[in-house]
C-alpha cells in the first residue's frame, strides 16, 4: 500500500517493539492499514471507529495496534492512558495547527515512541514543523522557535487598523535541518527510496469565458454556462457573478477559467475522448463536476467520485476504460490509484501540498507505467499565477491575488 513511507513507518514501528502501538490516519485510509499490518505482521489489529473494538484495544494483552482517524481521536479520552506505547502518525502535517481538538490531544498524548510519516510535512514552510517536533520531543517554546528560525515582518491590516504578523523567510536554516534530523526526521523523496517510472507535465491551454476580463475590471459579470446538451453547445444557464469580497472574486475568476469556458469544456471533452485508458480527473468545485459529469456520461457510464460526500471506486477498480473524479480536498492525499497512469487537472489546486500529493496519488509502489499529468489552464489569467505558485513550491494566497488584481486593474 503507498509510497515508501507506509513500509519504512510500519517496519519502524516492528523494530521499536512495543506490545502497543496506536496508529491515526485519514478515516478513508483506516481499512486500507488494517489490511496491510493483517497481512504483513503479527499483530492484533483493532478498527478504533468500533466501540466494542476500541474496548478489546484497551485490554488486549498480545501485541497489537489500534487504528483510528483524527476525526474520532480526541473522543476517545482513554487513549490519554497509554503507556510505553508507540504512536504513529500518517500524514503528520494534518496537526500543523496546534489549536485544533485533534492536535491538542494528540500532543498531550505520552507516548514511548513516535513515527510522523508525511510526503510533504511543510510545503516548504518551516513554521508549519512546530507542531510535529514538538511530538518528537523537541521542548522548544513556539515563540523562540519563531524567533531563531523564521523572518517576521509587521504589516498594517486596511480594514481593521491592526498590525498583523507576515512571513517573510526564514533564518539559520542549516542549524535547523541539524536539529531536526538530530530528532530523527529523514526528508526524501520517494524516488530516492525507490524506482518509479518517469513523470511528464502536459499543460493544455484554453481561453477562459469571454467575460473574463470585464469581471477582473468591474467586480460584476453575467455569464451563461452551458448545461444539460454541452456536445452541442446549445441549452444554457445565466448566472450573476458578484465579486464583492477578495475570495469571491478570486473564487469566480477560477470559474471563469474552468466551468464557464467554452474552450476548457471543450478540450476536455477532446482529451477524455483520445484514450480509453483509465483516467484520474482532480477538481475543485461541485460545479465543476456536475458540467464534467455531463460531458463524461457521453462517453462511458463506468465513472467513480471522491469528494466529501462519496468515495466510490467500483467502476476504477473493475473498468480500464473508467473516468474517476477526485475534489482536491476530499482525495488529494492518501488514495492509491496507480491502475492509472494518466491525470486531468480540469482546475488547479490553490494549495501547493495538494499539488504535490495529488500527483502521488497515480506515482507510487505499483505503477510500471510512465505518468502523465494534462493540467489545464488558460494563458494570462489568474489561473497562470496560481501555476506559477505552484511550481515555486508555495500557496497562492490572497495576499499574491490582491497583488494580481491591483496589477491587472492598473493595466
Amino acid at each position: 500500500m503507498g509510497l515508501g513511507k507506509t513500509y519504512v513507518g510500519s517496519e519502524k514501528m516492528k523494530q521499536l517493539g512495543a506490545r502497543v502501538n496506536l496508529l491515526i490516519c485519514q478515516k478513508s485510509k483506516i481499512s486500507d492499514w488494517a489490511e496491510h499490518f493483517k497481512e504483513q505482521y503479527s499483530y492484533d489489529v483493532f478498527d478504533l471507529t468500533d466501540k466494542n473494538q476500541f474496548e478489546a484495544f484497551i485490554n488486549a494483552k498480545n501485541d497489537c495496534i489500534g487504528i483510528i482517524n483524527y476525526e474520532l481521536v480526541f473522543r476517545r479520552e482513554s487513549l490519554k492512558k497509554l503507556k510505553d506505547f508507540t504512536l504513529m502518525l500518517d500524514e503528520s502535517s494534518l496537526i500543523q495547527n496546534e489549536k485544533t481538538k485533534r492536535s491538542r490531544f494528540i500532543l498531550n498524548l505520552k507516548p514511548k515512541n513516535v513515527i510522523l510519516l508525511s510526503g510533504t510535512p511543510t510545503s516548504g514552510k518551516y513554521e508549519r514543523l512546530w507542531s510535529q517536533l514538538k511530538l518528537l520531543g523537541w521542548g522548544i517554546s513556539k515563540d523562540l522557535y519563531y524567533k531563531q528560525y523564521v523572518d517576521m515582518e509587521w504589516i498594517e491590516d486596511r480594514n481593521s487598523g491592526f498590525r498583523i504578523p507576515h512571513i517573510v523567510g526564514y533564518k539559520n536554516v542549516d542549524r535547523l535541518k541539524s536539529k531536526i534530523s538530530s530528532y530523527g526526521a529523514v526528508f526524501m523523496k520517494s524516488d530516492e527510496v525507490f524506482e518509479l517510472p518517469e513523470q511528464t507535465i502536459i499543460p493544455i491551454y484554453t481561453k477562459p469565458a469571454d467575460e473574463y476580463e470585464r469581471f477582473m475590471r468591474d467586480s460584476i459579470v453575467t455569464v451563461n454556462r452551458l448545461e444539460a446538451n454541452v456536445s452541442d453547445l446549445e441549452s444554457t444557464v445565466e448566472y450573476e457573478l458578484i465579486g464583492d469580497t477578495t475570495l469571491t472574486k478570486r473564487l469566480y475568476a477560477r470559474q471563469l477559467c474552468s466551468q464557464f469556458s467554452k474552450s476548457r469544456i471543450k478540450a476536455f471533452k477532446d482529451l477524455i475522448n483520445s484514450t480509453n485508458e483509465r483516467l484520474i480527473v482532480f477538481y475543485n468545485f461541485n460545479a465543476e463536476l456536475e458540467i464534467m459529469m455531463q460531458v463524461a456520461l457521453k462517453k462511458t457510464a463506468n465513472i467513480s467520485i471522491v469528494n466529501g460526500k462519496r468515495k466510490d471506486l467500483q467502476a476504477y477498480e473493475i473498468y480500464d476504460d473508467s473516468i474517476t473524479f477526485v475534489q482536491y480536498q476530499a482525495g488529494s492525499k492518501g488514495l492509491n490509484l496507480q491502475k492509472a497512469n494518466r491525470i486531468i487537472y480540469f482546475s488547479l489546486t490553490d494549495s501547493c501540498e495538494n499539488w504535490m500529493q495529488s500527483q502521488k496519488r497515480i506515482h507510487r509502489i505499483g505503477q510500471k507505467k510512465a505518468c502523465f499529468y494534462y493540467v489545464m489552464m488558460s494563458r494570462n489569467t489568474l489561473e497562470s499565477h496560481i501555476w506559477k505558485a505552484l511550481q515555486q513550491g508555495i500557496d497562492y494566497t490572497d495576499e499574491l491575488f490582491k497583488k494580481y488584481d491591483e496589477k491587472y486593474r492598473r493595466k
